[in-house]
């Protein structure tokens, strides 16, 4: 497997970069990489690792690719004393442990905990590997880690801000739904629209008319809009005679041009501005 891995490197261009030692150890320069056959029991997985699903049959079908072709893309670890951690290349770790190989070629390098959560990330993501869920994840543990914004992120990752956003956004469904969508019971699409439903005991009712009826994320968007249409009317409260009676001894009182909403539980009181100042003046009003 190692000759085989060889071939395949240096056909692709790294030998003008890579100096081989009798160690069949290289040097990649500027990159404090080292590019090394190790034990795999010594290596030990990444606890940052977003992936947390491995398709059996993809896995098998890479296995059987090394076992054939050997490998093109080393994994990639940090050195810890005699030992390693895994920072990128879980399945292919784990493809060379069901062919139960003992060495794997890896990339060494010197990364922190955040550098690595960032480096298995980037790695995932431009592979396509991680489910909606995963990905949504490991942004905001991103963002919150190395407290970055999202504008600053999509840099780091090469993805659109509004893609990250709409990413983390779906962390806020039931857990039920976010299952759903790891599932592939629905589709991404599904869970940014029933986003938009703030109870999740509601989101739930109408993943369970998605399931059961089929539906597409267009009439899924359709159902959540009349849902929301219809609790906005069901919040609205009706302004009696004698509520209408003390609001109009207000805006006597004051002079202003009011005007009056009531939800369920809340009343709001309106009047327009142009300026800090009148804001003040207006409001002094109420006072007097």
């Amino acid at each position: 497997m190692a000759k085989a891995y060889k071939k395949r490197v240096l056909g692709r261009g790294l030998s003008a970069i890579l100096s081989d030692d009798d160690n069949n150890r290289f040097e990649i320069s500027k990159k404090s990489y080292l590019l090394n056959e190790i034990e795999i029991d010594k290596i030990s997985l990444n606890p940052n690792q977003p992936r947390t699903n491995f398709n059996k049959k993809s896995l098998d079908e890479l296995a059987s690719s090394i076992n054939e072709l050997g490998l093109i893309q080393p994994v990639t670890v940090q050195k810890i004393d005699e030992n390693f951690i895994l920072i990128s290349g879980e399945r292919r770790l784990r493809a060379f442990k069901q062919l139960n190989k003992k060495h794997i070629p890896a990339y060494i390098r010197t990364a922190d905990d955040q550098t690595s959560l960032e480096m298995a990330l980037v790695e995932n993501i431009q592979r396509r590997d991680l489910d909606p869920i995963e990905i949504a994840i490991t942004y905001h543990r991103l963002t919150s880690e190395l407290k970055i914004s999202h504008d600053e992120m999509s840099k780091r990752v090469g993805k659109d801000r509004t893609t990250i956003t709409n990413y983390i956004r779906l962390l806020k469904l039931d857990p039920v739904i976010q299952s759903g969508i790891r599932d592939k019971f629905i589709s991404m699409g599904h869970g940014r629209a029933l986003i938009n439903i703030e109870n999740q005991d509601d989101q739930l009712l109408i993943y369970e008319k998605i399931l059961k009826n089929n539906l597409s994320v267009r009439d899924t968007e359709k159902l959540v809009r009349n849902s929301n249409s219809n609790k906005s009317k069901n919040n609205i409260k009706i302004i009696t005679d004698d509520i209408k009676k003390e609001f109009s001894k207000i805006e006597i009182k004051t002079g202003l041009n009011l005007s009056l909403k009531l939800s369920k539980d809340k009343a709001h009181i309106i009047f327009k501005f142009e300026s800090d100042k009148e804001i003040i003046e207006n409001l002094k009003k109420f006072n007097d």
